[in-house]
């Protein structure tokens, strides 16, 4: 099997401190560059995603700027294209990331496949060019971004593999649920080696 990892949305703001940090997010930055240290060789590709919201807009309705945040379709102004907030967090290595993917220009974006490259290019190009089969999901948060692009991984006729130890999501509850129903769809959840 060829197989790729998948980083997805390790960023300032969905690290501590940042708009929309959850806990563990440093954690999950510094697990992530320990593990690409044990294991980037395994991996055809190394696939990062960011959120990369259009600034003074709504984002399609993703970003709450005229009302309060509903936190499930509406959210608080976040990683915002070129901010600190839209780095990758400082935990994260990224030397060993052979594509870098934005995703959320001006429009809501959850799954790293909604996202492409500077150059144009969508993971599902990546990852079909090179035979990817199989994919390490990894990143921030579980129940969001990390649930939409391990489901389009697995409808894409991807095996998933979740890394559970190097996910971090908003709610023990929802995040329960996410990995719940990603093992119903196929996945597995392993721990990292």
């Amino acid at each position: 099997m060829t197989k790729a990892l998948l980083i997805v949305d390790v960023q300032n703001d969905f690290t501590e401190g940042g708009a929309l940090g959850v806990t563990g997010g440093d954690a999950v930055a510094t697990g992530i560059t320990a593990h690409l240290a044990a294991h980037a060789a395994d991996y055809a590709a190394v696939v990062a995603s960011r959120d990369w919201h259009d600034a003074d807009s709504d984002n399609g309705g993703h970003i709450a700027l005229d009302s309060e945040p509903d936190f499930v379709d509406t959210w608080p102004v976040h990683c915002v294209a070129g901010t600190p907030g839209a780095e990758y967090d400082p935990g994260l290595d990224t030397a060993s990331i052979t594509d870098h993917v934005k995703k959320g220009q001006g429009k809501p974006a959850y799954s790293l496949f909604e996202g492409a490259t500077d150059e144009g290019r969508t993971v599902a190009e990546i990852l079909s060019g090179l035979g990817v089969t199989e994919v390490d999901v990894t990143g921030i948060a579980t129940d969001y971004c990390v649930r939409a692009s391990a489901l389009d991984a697995i409808e894409h006729g991807i095996h998933v593999r979740v890394l559970t130890g190097l996910v971090a999501g908003v709610a023990p509850e929802s995040s329960e649920a996410a990995l719940a129903e990603l093992a119903h769809a196929g996945a597995d959840l392993v721990v990292a080696a």
